[in-house]
């Protein structure tokens, strides 16, 4: 009887820690789904947040449920995972007080910044396997085109400086060719002649609802994320950028 008894009673509180346990497995879950480090991958609140989203003051439409995915991620991508994310941090508060002010004498927008950030990290020596080099990840021909030398034992798309000045003239005739910044800046990513080919009478030219390959889809996407991720840790970590403008160094174009 006092056996029967025991055996009872284990029963009934064995039974009890197994329901604590699944009480406890489901407060859990429930404290990681709502989770923003863990999970702010799908979520799109930050967005819903920040509705003037936008690349040189033209607007990322944010709330195309497709556009409003694609933006999450990115930001989610650049803000949490990206690999090397200080090291670009101190390349952007190195570099971006000498290409800043040569963008606003060609009118170029600030936000076109982040083109050799994630063109190339700000590494000059990085090639791609087509050819392009520098900063601005120019290919030798539209390097030329716009004035840098390349060849016989000289490449000035290594020139920081040279090669931002070479990057505003080729900007402001993409530009003047596409008739919008958004469009400019994929355009540099795709070339002028693709983006004329993707667009059609249901995109109306809208960058965001065009068909496009991976990377040039992704593109602007991704300059918009580094515009909201890296000025806020630059600021937070470096302090005031222009301060260390050497205006010989960043105003002399010739």
């Amino acid at each position: 009887m006092i056996k029967n008894h025991l055996i009872t009673c284990s029963v009934i509180c064995v039974l009890f820690i197994i329901s604590r346990l699944f009480v406890f497995s489901v407060d859990h879950k429930e404290e990681l789904k709502s989770s923003p480090v863990l999970f702010n991958v799908f979520e799109t609140k930050k967005v819903e947040e920040k509705p003037n989203l936008n690349f040189a003051d033209e607007k990322v439409p944010v709330k195309n449920v497709k556009v409003k995915r694609k933006i999450s991620y990115s930001i989610w991508k650049h803000s949490r995972y990206t690999s090397q994310a200080k090291q670009l941090q101190a390349q952007a508060a190195k570099w971006f007080p000498m290409i800043v002010p040569i963008l606003q004498v060609y009118g170029i927008p600030e936000d076109f910044k982040y083109i050799p950030l994630l063109e190339s990290g700000f590494q000059k020596h990085v090639r791609s396997p087509r050819g392009a080099a520098g900063i601005w990840q120019f290919m030798p021909g539209t390097a030329r085109q716009y004035g840098l030398k390349v060849g016989h034992g000289k490449d000035e798309r290594l020139n920081n400086r040279k090669a931002t000045i070479a990057a505003c003239k080729y900007i402001k005739d993409l530009y003047d060719e596409m008739g919008s910044w958004t469009l400019a800046a994929a355009a540099y990513n795709a070339g002028s002649p693709r983006m004329h080919k993707a667009i059609n009478r249901k995109n109306g030219g809208n960058y965001f609802f065009m068909h496009l390959n991976r990377e040039t889809g992704m593109y602007v996407y991704n300059l918009v994320a580094m515009k909201e991720v890296m000025d806020k840790e630059i600021e937070e970590n470096y302090g005031p950028m222009m301060a260390n403008i050497v205006p010989a160094d960043t105003l002399s174009l010739n």
